[in-house]
């Protein structure tokens, strides 16, 4: 079996603490996860941005290579692509 995305790995273990992302489009938060878990490979998480009421859904791509991030707005009809996680970290 291959290995767990390594980013979605270090959001897993950081989790229920805050966690700092920086996005592929170099913006950068503190997210809090209310849950995280992995089914086999794929890691798939929910949660919010400090700063943000909108909800946010982290997921591994199908070829395990990247963690997607999606966000909904408290008055947006569905989900819209935010960016990829490039960077994880503990928030301070």
């Amino acid at each position: 079996m291959a290995d767990l995305n390594p980013l979605a790995k270090r959001i897993y273990n950081v989790t229920p603490e805050p966690v700092r992302l920086t996005l592929d489009d170099g913006s950068t938060g503190v997210y809090h996860l209310e849950s995280a878990e992995f089914f086999q490979r794929e890691f798939q998480g929910e949660g919010t941005r400090e700063g943000d009421d909108a909800e946010y859904r982290f997921a591994t791509t199908e070829d395990n290579e990247r963690v997607i991030v999606g966000r909904k707005g408290p008055d947006e009809g569905g989900w819209s692509m935010v960016g990829t996680v490039v960077e994880a970290e503990r928030a301070e």
